[in-house]
């Protein structure tokens, strides 16, 4: 027997701001049975870049992550906007502005979603290599932002030690070392 989706009957919004969109959904499972409240995170396109330059360092970034409230490394990462053409476009954007590198050559690697129970977008993750230093950062005015290279060594000490701690970066960190030996 065939899962069957779910019916929405209602939908409103809780909030609407720039970084957090909640709506509380009633839904009818296929049983007849009604779920009166079902909140779904409402979440742009995610996108992440596994960024390595000519020289075969991985750029990675640290900054302050609130929720947390602990100052990590990450790979370049951000949101698909209204004027981006598509993903790959918001990728290049992202690495160039959080950055300052770019060029190089593109592969979408993956896709992942961070929650599907409640968040209603996916995650990207892009590999672009042989990229250089082509510009300065330009940083939104909430960013913070502080770029490193690494080697591939010490990158792999970071995912062993835990001090990258974001999933949809770990995830495709630990597939790429596993496929490119």
């Amino acid at each position: 027997m065939q899962i069957e989706r779910w019916k929405t009957l209602s939908s409103e919004y809780i909030i609407k701001r720039p970084w957090l969109t909640a709506r509380k959904d009633t839904l009818e499972m296929p049983n007849g049975k009604i779920v009166p409240e079902f909140y779904v995170l409402e979440y742009p396109t995610w996108l992440n870049v596994i960024a390595i330059t000519e020289e075969g360092q991985f750029v990675m970034v640290e900054q302050y992550r609130h929720g947390l409230d602990i100052v990590e490394f990450e790979l370049c990462a951000g949101v698909m906007e209204n004027s981006d053409d598509n993903v790959l476009v918001a990728a290049q954007r992202e690495l160039l502005e959080e950055t300052g590198y770019g060029g190089g050559e593109w592969e979408e690697f993956m896709v992942l979603s961070a929650n599907p129970t409640s968040m209603n977008n996916l995650s990207h993750t892009f590999i672009a290599r042989n990229v250089k230093l082509v510009s300065t950062q330009h940083l939104d005015d909430s960013e913070d932002i502080r770029v490193h290279l690494f080697s591939r060594e010490e990158l792999m000490q970071l995912l062993q030690h835990g001090e990258i701690m974001q999933s949809l970066m770990v995830a495709p960190l630990w597939r790429y070392f596993a496929e490119e030996k």
